[in-house]
């Protein structure tokens, strides 16, 4: 188990390479951590290095949250060095977004690897369905953010349902900043903050929640987090977010509404249809 030739070694590590670079892009262009191309990249990998189905996901989505660190320390300072970052609602997600993460791994510690592929296959759909079709029916609540008890709500779920399916919760963040009046720029900014604040404490949960299944897991894992993973692509991802940011801010709202919703239709429906096909099986 876990044994694996040299040549399938080196693609792996060049498509680990490549995914280090996708995810500095993604977290720096459209907010969103990378998380939600590194979970796809991740499962794939663990399944060449035969993890059993049933941890798979766990080890990814626990993974991920790890590798969103560096790379949205490094997004989100590039971002408040613009001044886009809305410090003030930052602070007052921080603490119910950590409670809701912690939450959240606590759950995937007991939810099978399908309702974990269902949960990140309909955020993608979802979510990128909103994005991509915004500029003809926008979804618009209000001129400006709620107050402190609406944010903390939902700074709450967005923490829960991030940790679950191993994003960083810019593109959730992104969508409340929109439907209340905020410009994308601003929500993507924001979002890259609240990574900061969904990745620490996820992985360090996701480590704790996998502990007993060690004996099962590819050498170097802490928990579900696998150490060779995240070392691989942290590095590089962290390197090429500042490029990701400064090409964001050449585009317009529009133009980063399509490119964030054609992105997570394409990797949610990837596991929902994984999902059918297995069920058909």
């Amino acid at each position: 188990m876990f044994g694996i030739p040299v040549q399938e070694l080196a693609f792996l590590g060049a498509l680990l390479l490549v995914g280090g670079v996708a995810t500095g892009l993604l977290a720096g262009l459209l907010g969103i951590g990378g998380g939600a191309i590194i979970v796809p990249v991740l499962y794939y990998l663990f399944g060449v290095l035969d993890v059993p189905d049933d941890l798979r996901m766990h080890l990814s989505v626990g993974t991920s949250l790890a590798i969103i660190i560096p790379t949205s320390i490094r997004s989100y300072l590039s971002h408040k060095k613009r001044g886009a970052v809305d410090m003030q609602a930052l602070r007052i997600l921080a603490v119910p977004l950590i409670v809701g993460v912690l939450l959240g791994a606590a759950l995937a510690a007991v939810l099978g690897s399908d309702l974990l592929k269902l949960a990140f296959g309909l955020f993608g759909v979802l979510l990128g369905s909103q994005m991509l079709f915004a500029g003809t029916s926008r979804l618009k609540i209000a001129n400006d953010l709620p107050g402190r008890t609406a944010m903390s709500l939902f700074g709450g779920a967005i923490g829960m349902f991030s940790s679950l399916i191993g994003i960083g919760g810019g593109a959730l963040v992104t969508l409340v900043f929109t439907m209340y009046g905020r410009t994308i720029h601003q929500g993507v900014a924001t979002g890259a903050g609240v990574g900061v604040l969904i990745s620490i404490p996820g992985a360090i949960g996701f480590a704790v929640a996998g502990w007993p299944e060690m004996a099962e897991l590819p050498p170097f894992s802490l928990g579900y987090v696998s150490a060779i993973g995240a070392l691989l692509i942290a590095p590089v991802s962290m390197l090429v977010a500042p490029l990701g940011v400064r090409i964001a801010h050449a585009f317009s709202r529009r133009q980063l509404e399509v490119a964030l919703g054609i992105f997570l239709i394409t990797m949610g429906g990837r596991f929902l249809i994984d999902l059918i096909v297995n069920l058909v099986d």
